[in-house]
């Protein structure tokens, strides 16, 4: 197990338009078989790619191989325009992640003819653009290779230290129209990681811990985060330059840390949907306990809007409007840091009656365990779920699992097992549904 490799759950989330600070959630690792079986890690190989909908606020969504040997990883595809054209390119193996907020591409999966205008820095002037990305590549294509761009403006533009459990993501903030099932996210703030206009990543947000900026390290080509919030940061990052979060980079590609608008903040696709816009419902199947190598899902834009995303028959669990956590009960034991997280491979909790192997559990025979979640307002739901041996699932040559979990002695993550069998509804802060306002879980 020591060879299974680490990745990333749950991105920085904070308090949208809120007045709470944002803050960093620790994460556990994600699943991979000890060495690739096809493909290689470089960029543009990443498959495979998921046709683009043709049903208004439905996604196509799936879990099958990647030639990194991620298990469990849940991704998509999305259409990515410069602001206001057609000009636009499709963007393969994007991470479906309930647990953060915005959406980050890898530079070196964008195609060298999409150029994507930067953000400026804060209190800074009109920001140039560049065409980062792939020096190959067509509008209908993620490319290959690296990017040059263009130099940075007199004003300078915004940066990025995108912190997630097992590591960081840096790049410069630009903007891009976003397409996802018939709807758009027009000039949304997006964060282009290892954008070659901005090469040296500031010390303190190097210090975060491994760097996740490459398709070997990332494992995809970028995250889609669908998660509680419309913004990553939110008011405490308008408000105040914060640490390890937005950046000022001069001309000479110089950052400092600096407050960040809301508006130009990097920014949650579905809440600038013109409609479907308060949130997102995960719908995928029950899978065998042995796992399958393959599962397709949907996606569902907005909460009780049409009748595919009604809340009817559903247990609603609000959720904090600062951080995003529940509690959960298990064992007797309290854990107020709880998350739904679809950017999670595994569940993860502590259970000192199962026997590890490395960080995952491996009990001989499968068990059935059961927890309670708590919402803010009191509401509770039991739920049963299996934990099976996760030697033998990651010795498999399946890639979807429903009984993967592991230790954590922090925190309760609901993972992407969780989801399986069920549709789960994320609600996005402040934003109105049937049964009241976001934050909050329901399924």
């Amino acid at each position: 197990m020591a060879a299974y490799l680490a990745l990333l759950a749950l991105a920085a989330c904070g308090g949208g338009g809120g007045s709470g600070d944002a803050v960093s959630a620790t994460a556990p690792p994600v699943a991979a078989a000890p060495s690739p079986t096809t493909g290689s890690a470089g960029s543009g190989d990443l498959t495979p790619a998921i046709a683009q909908s043709t049903t208004p606020n439905v996604q196509p969504i799936k879990v099958s191989a990647l030639p990194t040997r991620v298990r469990n990883m849940l991704i998509t595809s999305v259409t990515v325009c410069a602001p206001g054209t057609s000009n636009c390119a499709t963007i393969d193996s994007i991470q479906v992640d309930t647990g953060s907020q915005g959406l980050r591409l890898l530079a070196s999966a964008l195609p060298a003819t999409l150029a994507l205008p930067a953000m400026p820095a804060a209190g800074g002037g009109v920001a140039g653009t560049s065409g980062t990305g792939s020096t190959s590549g067509t509008s209908d294509s993620a490319g290959s290779g690296t990017g040059t761009g263009t130099s940075i403006g007199s004003g300078g533009i915004s940066g990025e230290c995108a912190v997630f459990g097992t590591g960081f993501t840096w790049g410069a903030v630009r903007s891009a129209d976003v397409r996802l099932a018939g709807q758009v996210a027009a000039s949304l703030p997006v964060q282009v990681i290892a954008d070659p206009v901005l090469p040296a990543v500031p010390d303190d947000c190097a210090r975060s811990g491994p760097s996740m900026m490459t398709p070997a390290t990332l494992r995809v080509n970028g995250i889609l985060g669908i998660g509680l919030f419309a913004v990553d940061c939110g008011s405490a990052c308008a408000s105040a330059a914060r640490p390890r979060w937005y950046y000022a980079c001069d001309a000479s590609g110089a950052c400092t840390p600096s407050s960040q608008p809301i508006e130009a903040q990097v920014a949650n696709p579905v809440s600038r949907f013109a409609t479907d816009n308060n949130g997102v419902v995960i719908d995928l199947p029950a899978i065998a306990d042995t796992g399958v190598p393959q599962v397709e899902g949907s996606l569902i834009f907005g909460i009780g809007t049409q009748a595919n995303n009604a809340l009817a028959g559903t247990t609603v669990l609000k959720a904090n409007a600062q951080t995003g956590y529940v509690t959960t009960v298990s064992n007797g034991q309290s854990w107020p840091l709880s998350f739904v997280d679809s950017g999670s491979n595994g569940m993860f909790f502590a259970d000192p009656g199962l026997p590890q192997c490395g960080i995952w559990y491996c009990p001989s025979a499968q068990q059935t365990l059961t927890a309670t979640l708590r919402g803010t307002d009191g509401a509770t739901a039991t739920v049963a779920f299996p934990v099976a041996n996760a030697q033998t699932l990651l010795g498999s040559s399946n890639n979807a699992f429903h009984n993967l979990a592991g230790f954590s002695s922090t925190m309760f993550d609901w993972g992407l097992p969780f989801f399986f069998g069920r549709r789960v509804y994320t609600a996005i802060e402040a934003r109105a549904t049937p049964v009241g306002k976001g934050p909050f879980y329901a399924f």
